[in-house]
Parts: structure tokens; sequence; C-alpha cells
């Protein structure tokens, strides 16, 4: 997917790029493969398909959901910023938190932040588990995001306790996402979810299967989740 492309294809899903955002993309471009020469961010480095694979993959988030608010967001284990940045860039008045466990991605996104000139956004180096533990996280935020981290299941229980009550929780998969929900819907309930939609669609160009998951928070998370680290893991609530 080249630029006048990817232009294209958001602006039939009714968003449009100034040119200073079409700048900030390719400026995440460049620093991407900038830093992924000396720590691993992608295995995706072409051009076209970070524009295709990252960028518009994770902008594909708002095709279903309506971003043009200024809702708090977290994105869970974001690694180089997916699908959070490219979502900041394309609506500004988001306040993004973005927690992961590697110090090294933290660095990398800040200073991507600078070179953006981003405002209202904000790094966490911490594991999803502890991080949900910590009452000025808890319960905190509009809309939690993550994108193919884990499998249902583990993702729940890493995000749900970050979601406010009323709140959205977004999970963006691949293939498998009907076997993931089947084992996933006890996890989902036990913490305080609710399924609302799950989309399904095809990347452009190559086709490859996406599925656009959001869950209601309709209670609380019972305070003993998220489990100690390792533990969504290891044991899942299935």
């Amino acid at each position: 997917m080249n630029i006048e492309q990817f232009q294209r294809a958001l602006q039939e899903k009714g968003i449009e790029l100034s040119p200073h955002q079409l700048d900030q993309f390719d400026t995440y471009y460049r620093l991407l493969v900038e830093w992924n020469e000396k720590m691993n961010l992608t295995a995706i480095t072409d051009k076209e398909e970070v524009y295709l694979k990252h960028f518009y993959d994770s902008i594909s988030a708002a095709f279903y959901f309506d971003f043009n608010k200024p809702y708090r967001i977290c994105d869970v284990g974001a690694g180089a910023g997916f699908p959070s940045i490219p979502l900041k860039i394309c609506f500004p008045d988001i306040h993004v938190s973005i927690v992961d466990s590697l110090n090294k991605r933290i660095s990398f996104l800040n200073h991507l932040a600078d070179s953006l000139q981003l405002k209202g956004v904000s790094f966490y180096h911490d594991r999803a588990e502890t991080f949900a533990q910590k009452p000025e996280h808890r319960e905190a935020y509009d809309i939690v995001m993550a994108r193919a981290v884990a499998r249902m299941s583990v993702l729940s229980e890493l995000c749900l306790p970050l979601v406010k009550t009323e709140g959205t929780f977004i999970a963006m998969k691949a293939a498998s996402a009907q076997d993931e929900m089947d084992t996933g819907k006890k996890a989902i309930f036990t913490l305080g979810g609710k399924i609302a939609e799950i989309h399904h669609f095809t990347l452009p160009e190559e086709n490859s299967e996406r599925n656009i998951i959001t869950v209601n928070k309709v209670k609380k998370t019972p305070k003993k989740y998220p489990r100690k680290p390792g533990t969504p893991n290891k044991q899942p609530i299935e």
C-alpha cells in the first residue's frame, strides 16, 4: 500500500489526513526503520508493508468505533506504538497511555512522540498485571486496546481491569478469533465485561483476515484480578 493508496483508503472510510498528518506518518516510518536496526521493534520494514500492516491495520479500529472524542485510551503491550499512535495521529484529541514491559520500546516511543510533536501521550514501563493494580490506573480509562498481544482469555485479564465501568475494551485480532471467543467468554464475564460486537474484514491487497472485538464493561472487576505477573498466561480463566 503506497502513500496515495493509504490516503485514499482512509478517505473512503471518512478519515481525511492533512499534509501535516501525512508528514507524521512518514516520520514514524523513518524512525521505526532507523530504531529497528538497534532493537527488535518489527519484522516488517518494507515501506508499503508498514503502511498496510501497521498503519492502516491500526487505524482500522476507527472503521467500527468513533474516536472523535477526547477519550482516555490505554494501549496494552503496544510495542512500537500499534495501534494507538496511528490512531493518535488521525484523532489528535484522544489521550493515549501505553504500557509496555520492555524499557527499550518505551525509549523509542518517547523519542517518537517528541519527533511527531504529540501532546497528550504517556508511556509506562510496567507489566500489565501490576499496572492494572495501581489505583491511579485501575478502571480509569474510557477505552483499553490491544493488538494481537495474547489470546482473548489472557488479554481480557490484562485489559478489562483498566477499563472504567461503561467503558470499552477493543481487541484487534487476526484469524482464529472465533475459537478465542469461545474459550474467552468465561474470562470476559468474570472480569465484568459483555461482548458487544465482533467485526470481520480482510486487509486490502493481501486479503488476510482481521477481527475487531468490542467488549462493554458492565460491572467492576473483582479486586483479585489481574493476578500476579505471568499467572494469566499460565492459568487462564477458561
